[in-house]
């Protein structure tokens, strides 16, 4: 492990041996709030705590064998007890660096998923279709909620533009490296010829909640239009105005819901939403100024970015921020099987960020 690395783990430890002392303190314990508050920095520290016991334990273990290889009668058995625990404390060193990684407070919560067809026409909205099919999958593997919130079809299939909620722990973690410009290489059904094409739809995945950025918003700013439902209701979408289309002015955001029956509902999740759309807009701003070299577009919503080609013909998805991030998989990821990519993609945000507190960034 490199030495600053060490030496933050060090300081965190102090900071929780601290942390411990003041957690006994009565006038700390009288103060509801403040006892909270400490009390969840001091349980986020204790894997921390737990996994340098485990490394000393392991280091006191390697220290113990290798005394015993003088011993020729012994040296055979204390070169597989080097060997056992020589790996746990490699495991071990992965685990603690983990744990210096700063957690996004966003991680645990819900998402916005937005899907909408780029260049290509038709084709394009077929594969936004595709690509939402694919994120919704994959949400039920995981047992979360998916609700449509807004959607535009396509004229001969999927979607121009669709908008849901994906509600489920952890989901914002799992699906934060998405956004981008997703881009397609099949021959269309409409392809006479067998041509091979090129289109493109734009993923942005937006956190619901979580952030420490405080949004105003004001009622001023905004421009409320109703107009009729499009989705599915029988006859009350046809009837009613229960629809919302609320843009912020400043900003130029535009949000809609059109789901629920009533027009209080709709604004209601409106509303949400573009609160959230803000925040994000303003958690990118300051990230991209922080490190404008990521290769990881970590919730940004930056639709420019192509980030993913997906290749029928050869059955390949290849990620191209991550180099060698090739999948030969494509009808099962299709399926929502998306693991492969979701975790190596975690990883490598994990040895970046690793690496940059290594350099004291």
């Amino acid at each position: 492990m490199h030495p600053s690395l060490r030496r933050k783990l060090e300081a965190l430890i102090e900071r929780r041996e601290e942390l411990e002392r003041l957690l006994a303190d009565p006038g700390v314990m009288s103060d509801n709030e403040r006892f909270r508050t400490l009390s969840r920095e001091f349980s986020r520290l204790e894997p921390l705590a737990q996994g340098l016991a485990a490394e000393a334990r392991a280091r006191q273990d390697l220290a113990a064998a290798d005394a015993m290889r003088s011993d020729p009668e012994l040296r055979e058995l204390a070169d597989e007890e080097i060997a056992a625990a020589s790996a746990r404390l490699g495991a071990l060193d992965a685990q603690l660096m983990a744990q210096l990684v700063p957690k996004d407070p966003r991680d645990d919560g819900n998402l916005y998923l937005e899907v909408r067809a780029g260049t290509g026409g038709d084709e394009a909205a077929i594969f936004a279709g595709d690509l939402f099919r694919m994120y919704a999958r994959y949400a039920e593997r995981q047992g979360w909620k998916i609700d449509v919130e807004s959607a535009s079809d396509g004229e001969h299939g999927g979607y121009r533009e669709i908008v849901a909620r994906v509600e489920g722990r952890g989901a914002y973690s799992k699906l934060k490296f998405e956004s981008g410009t997703h881009r397609v290489q099949r021959v269309p059904e409409t392809e006479s010829q067998g041509r091979i094409h090129t289109s493109a739809a734009t993923v942005a995945i937006i956190a619901e909640d979580g952030s420490d950025i405080a949004i105003d918003i004001n009622p001023a700013d905004l421009k409320v239009d109703t107009f009729r439902s499009s989705g599915a209701g029988g006859q009350h979408v046809n009837k009613t105005e229960s629809a919302i289309r609320i843009t912020h002015v400043p900003s130029g955001v535009v949000v809609e819901s059109q789901t629920e029956r009533s027009q209080h509902a709709n604004r209601d999740k409106a509303m949400k939403r573009l609160k959230a759309m803000l925040i994000e807009a303003e958690t990118a701003k300051r990230e991209s100024a922080q490190a404008q070299d990521r290769k990881l577009q970590v919730g940004s919503g930056d639709r420019s970015q192509r980030i993913r080609t997906y290749n029928y013909p050869q059955g390949r998805i290849t990620d191209h921020r991550v180099e060698g991030l090739t999948v030969y998989d494509l009808p099962n990821v299709l399926q929502g099987n998306l693991d492969a990519l979701v975790e190596r993609l975690a990883r490598e945000h994990q040895a970046d960020e690793l690496a940059r507190l290594a350099a004291g960034a």
